[in-house]
């Protein structure tokens, strides 16, 4: 053999040991759950002892039976939740992930950096995901420093819940979405460039969303509870921009979701075609025919209501106007949830959580059992509802082939008792064990 015929040869094994050595690295990862209770779609009846097979991030299959881990590969992991009751990761649809409600909140908005918020917010993300939401909608924030958070959670930089983010809200000069409660010059600092006037500006601040990154537009169609004015809960966009908006965010490919209180603000809501209705607190009988003719969700967000009356009352750090609306608003939300619930409206489950404390997500479910909807509608509220509004039913929502493999477990069944979703023991996302 001639020396370029040996040097030739050596090359080939050379390369041979590299593509073996690198086939090796790719590997697939491989995960069998046994799940000794298993929903795989909530609104069908769970079923019992049941294997989910996990390949890198996706589901492969579902079988019944525990089978062995070593049928799908030595390297296999098998992870025993056969005392459990096994589902889909939670969604929540309304959270501000860069903050929670509390005395010191105007403080902090002058005294910490944009980089000490973002570094905050990534505690919150974890402490979200610990709970068993895997993926959540922000609907007010920091545009870039939330944009940052969507990226490091979904490159698994840092431990958080798959983020939909809306970035700044698109509100009315002086409404609820603007800045209030500072001096002057602090309140022309702070005010978003997505706040506008007149249905041309609202365009303009729907682009402007889009283009530093929007997936979703957040507007406010009425006055709010936390705003620090006394420009009360009834209508403050006009149907004109609500249309325009809608329109502009649609052309865009966004959907939109209106934080609205007051029937009339609802109501302009949906005619003009929103997605979504955060909060809905009076919404009345034509809000519920409009929620129905359009298809749109209701993203009640109780617990934000129980936790402003809970802190109106015995708390100092609310201005009186707060205090006031916070009483009447929170006080009156469950009944109008059940008047919607009963008439027929979507819901998708959200809390407002920044409002209330990150982590205690869940609590919303037994507000939502105790105004009179079942388990299995909130469970269905909570995934497959929630991926249908964010338009990602075929990758997320329930457990089957193909689908991102976003798990959670409780010790019993939350169908029996909505408050196992209080203490979730195991979290998986994108099939990466991330709680167990």
């Amino acid at each position: 053999m001639s020396a370029t015929s040996r040097k030739a040869g050596l090359l080939a094994l050379g390369l041979g040991a590299a593509l073996i050595s690198t086939a090796a690295t790719w590997a697939a990862d491989i995960k069998v759950i046994h799940a000794g209770e298993l929903l795989t779609v909530p609104g069908k009846a769970p079923v019992k002892n049941q294997t989910v097979v996990i390949e890198d991030s996706r589901i492969r299959e579902v079988r019944d039976g525990f089978v062995a881990a070593s049928e799908f590969g030595e390297d296999a992991t098998l992870v025993d939740l056969k005392d459990s009751f096994v589902m889909p990761g939670l969604m929540d649809m309304h959270v501000h992930i860069q903050g929670e409600l509390g005395p010191n909140q105007y403080r902090d908005t002058v005294q910490m950096s944009a980089e000490d918020s973002a570094m905050r917010s990534v505690m919150y993300a974890n402490r979200t995901l610990m709970a068993g939401f895997t993926t959540v909608r922000d609907l007010g924030a920091s545009p870039q420093e939330v944009f940052a958070l969507r990226k490091a959670t979904a490159n698994g930089w840092v431990d958080g819940p798959r983020i939909v983010a809306a970035g700044s809200s698109v509100a009315a000069t002086g409404g609820h979405g603007d800045v209030d409660g500072m001096r002057h010059d602090l309140l022309e600092k702070y005010t978003s460039k997505t706040i506008c006037d007149g249905a041309d500006d609202c365009l303009r601040a729907v682009r402007h969303a889009v283009k530093y990154g929007a997936d979703v537009i957040k507007i406010t169609a009425t006055g709010g509870v936390l705003s620090d004015t006394n420009t009360g809960t009834g209508q403050q966009m006009t149907d004109e921009e609500l249309k325009t908006i809608m329109d502009t965010a649609h052309a865009l490919g966004r959907k939109v979701a209106a934080h609205a209180h007051a029937a009339e603000g609802i109501n302009a809501a949906l005619r003009a075609g929103v997605d979504s209705i955060e909060h809905g607190s009076y919404a009345n009988a034509e809000s519920i025919r409009l929620f129905k003719k359009n298809g749109a969700y209701l993203v009640p967000t109780l617990l934000a209501g129980h936790t402003v009356v809970q802190m109106a009352k015995n708390t100092n750090f609310m201005s009186e106007d707060i205090k006031a609306k916070a009483i009447r608003v929170g006080g009156d939300m469950i009944e109008n949830f059940q008047r919607s619930y009963k008439g027929g409206v979507k819901i998708a489950f959200g809390t407002d959580s920044g409002v209330s404390k990150h982590g205690t997500n869940a609590y919303e479910a037994v507000l939502m059992h105790e105004a009179g909807m079942t388990p299995m509608d909130i469970l269905k509220s909570a995934t497959v509802h929630a991926a249908d509004l964010i338009d990602m039913s075929d990758s997320l929502g329930t457990i089957e082939a193909g689908k991102i493999a976003d798990i959670i477990a409780t010790d019993g069944s939350p169908l029996d008792d909505i408050k196992e979703l209080l203490d979730v023991d195991f979290v998986m996302k994108d099939g990466r064990m991330v709680k167990q």
